[in-house]
């Protein structure tokens, strides 16, 4: 299988060049840098030095400002200008999308451009065209005319370039010979690449964005790859997941996809974009970049794993095969359990936390589509259980249980081992992958048992500081091995605040969903400053929230909402709410809410409808790429899109209980 990191089974940071930003260092081991995004109109300066300066001072390293024409690139001079007088050497960048006239602009005046080679040349028309290979390369020679001026500013100017792909912007042409998919979008960068290479330019980032975090980590993780064979050295990797949304949701789908290529060693600097203002970014990216070495102490090529096979393909999602034991494992959809082992004396209302509101007059339970499935206590419920709820239980509290129907055990690999009687339907085992109390005697005599075992599930976790690749280990020797149980993530925090354990949670368990590993999730929270009473919801939500991300069980609605910027044609925070509060009841269904066309129709490509602004006051509704209901008051929009999902079946009303 083909390696594409230094980072398998250890932590450790692949070598990619240096690039110089101003004064800025990126790549090479230098620290990950932190950035974000305007999004005041450029053409109000002082309003973008204000915001800029609050991103600065927030933490941010480097600032892009959107230049739509050649008139906002000209404006970046007297915003560079104004900066600079008031002492901030910060480097800006400015993001170009349709127009090479105002990117060789920009050029002269800022340290650094960012390209869409979907759209910086081709324009997108969404049509199929079947090119033979003597007229994709007269495609590419078009390109190479029409790019090479920029280059040649750069070099001259000392510019970097981020040729930045969107999974949503790719050319017709790109899509017509590779389709909508993660090698199409490493193509994509590879055409400008190859040209900038050819005039000997190398200060160049580059990234592979998209809003969904699969498809986002599997073309980085193919760009590393690619680069490495055909050139023999990376360049930088800027990351980020492109219109994450707001709140909770986009900062864990902002960590699933940006977390999970850091892990892998991948990555040089990041944004997190959030439609929400920009020096909130930064918090965000602070508590993401905070969990790696920060020095380049930790630098590797890829060779240092080049020895390793994987049975499994990390280009391609496939999820691991097991067996099913009971609703685990096989093709049921991920669990989640609920951890309530601090709570001594549990009461039905307890269970509102995790999604099962007691209805007392009628004496029935309301079970919501993020119920979790299991729960785990130190001891038993006296009282009855919603139907689908089970619960599991410390094996010495198992024994004496009177409802085993209903309760399972857990213990580890010795106990386990060991006990009898055990549960004639399900099993926990836990396991602490590659820890020192494991010797390889013990782990091959539990995979004897496990693999015989029909109501063996193994509960895997970490105790080590690089507890990903640890368990990534683990399931590697599982398939090895043949060992089909199904397998449950444990994830404790012990961070200090809730937001840390957040982006705790979803990088250390959302990059194994990504590779299609594990049949649930438990997590654990250990800290005194924050009430039990609030800790099954919060974990629960966040658990839900991750399955979502990583396309790994829905259980609600999904937004792909862009951050905003100087393009954005009406209050997208403001709509975002608003549209979320009518809608947030419609699960499975994914709706695009994007501030103007550069960011939609093509980057919401994955969603099933779409809100897009298209001028002043002005909104044009998608169904999939396709318009709809153009330029439409922005002050009913709302009322229409509700409209529009109910004419495509895809409304139902709101349950009250």
């Amino acid at each position: 299988m083909q390696v594409y990191t230094p980072s398998l089974y250890s932590y450790r940071r692949l070598t990619t060049r240096v690039v110089k930003i101003g004064h800025l260092l990126l790549g090479g081991g230098h620290p990950i840098r932190i950035q974000t995004m305007t999004t005041t109109d450029t053409m109000d300066t002082m309003a973008t030095v204000e915001q800029s300066i609050r991103c600065i001072e927030a933490g941010a390293e480097m600032v892009r400002i959107t230049a739509p024409s050649k008139k906002e690139a000209e404006n970046l001079q007297l915003i560079k200008d104004e900066l600079r007088k008031r002492g901030y050497t910060t480097p800006l960048i400015a993001d170009i999308h349709f127009t090479p006239n105002a990117a060789e602009i920009a050029a002269r005046i800022v340290e650094k451009v960012r390209v869409n080679p979907g759209n910086y040349v081709d324009k997108k028309k969404f049509e199929q065209i079947d090119y033979t290979d003597a007229e994709y390369a007269e495609e590419i020679e078009r390109i190479r005319e029409r790019f090479t001026p920029l280059v040649k500013i750069c070099r001259e100017y000392g510019t970097a370039m981020r040729i930045g792909t969107n999974h949503g912007s790719l050319s017709d042409r790109i899509m017509s010979r590779y389709g909508d998919t993660a090698m199409g979008m490493v193509e994509s960068a590879m055409e400008f690449l190859r040209i900038a290479r050819s005039e000997d330019y190398h200060n160049i980032i580059l990234s592979m964005k998209s809003s969904n975090p699969l498809v986002m980590v599997q073309a980085y993780r193919l760009l590393v790859y690619h680069m490495m064979e055909e050139f023999g050295e990376c360049y930088p990797l800027h990351l980020g997941v492109t219109e994450a949304g707001d709140g909770e949701d986009g900062r864990i789908k902002s960590a699933i996809g940006i977390g999970s290529l850091l892990e892998d060693g991948i990555g040089d600097t990041i944004r997190v974009s959030l439609t929400e203002d920009p020096e909130l970014e930064i918090p965000v990216c602070k508590d993401i970049v905070n969990r790696y070495h920060q020095s380049t102490a930790s630098v590797s090529t890829i060779a240092a794993d080049s020895t390793i096979k994987l049975p499994y393909n990390p280009f391609e999602y496939k999820r691991r095969q097991t067996k099913e034991v009971n609703n685990l494992g096989g093709k049921q959809v991920p669990v989640v359990i609920a951890d309530f082992s601090k709570s001594t004396v549990l009461q039905p209302q307890d269970l509102s936390t995790i999604g099962y509101q007691y209805d007392s007059i009628n004496d029935k339970w309301h079970i919501g589509d993020a119920a979790a499935d299991y729960l785990f206590a130190n001891n038993e419920i006296e009282f009855a259980l919603p139907g689908s709820l089970k619960i599991i239980l410390p094996y010495q509290t198992w024994l004496t249980s009177h409802d085993k129907e209903k309760c399972f055990p857990i213990m580890d690999a010795a106990k386990y081992l060991e006990a009898n009687p055990l549960s004639h339907a399900v099993n926990f085992i836990m396991l602490d992958c590659f820890s020192k109390n494991n010797s390889a005697e013990n782990i091959t005599e539990l995979f004897a048992a496990v693999e015989k075992d029909p109501t063996a599930v193994l509960c895997l976790s970490s105790t080590n500081k690089n507890a990903l690749q640890s368990i990534r280990r683990m399931f590697v020797t599982l398939m090895e091995n043949n060992i089909t149980a199904p397998t449950i993530i444990i994830c404790d925090s012990k961070d200090e605040t809730i937001d840390q354990s957040l982006i705790h949670y979803a990088i250390e368990t959302g990059g194994l969903l990504l590779d299609g590993f594990s049949d649930g999730l438990c997590f654990g929270l250990h800290y005194e400053d924050h009430s039990f009473a609030a800790q099954p919801k919060i974990l629960n939500s966040i658990a839900f929230g991750i399955l979502q991300a990583t396309r790994s069980r829905i259980s609600k609605t999904e937004y792909i909402s862009c951050p905003s910027c100087g393009r954005t044609l009406f209050d997208l925070q403001e709509t975002t709410a608003k549209i979320r509060a009518v809608t947030n009841h419609l699960k499975g269904v994914k709706i695009a809410i994007m501030g103007c066309i550069v960011n939609g129709p093509g980057e919401m490509a994955d969603a099933d409808f779409g809100y897009v602004g298209s001028g002043v006051g002005k909104i044009t509704l998608y169904k999939g790429k396709e318009i709809v209901k153009r330029n439409i008051d922005s002050n009913i929009a709302v009322d229409e899109l509700i409209n529009l999902l109910k004419e495509n079946s895809a409304w139902v009303n709101p349950t009250i209980h």
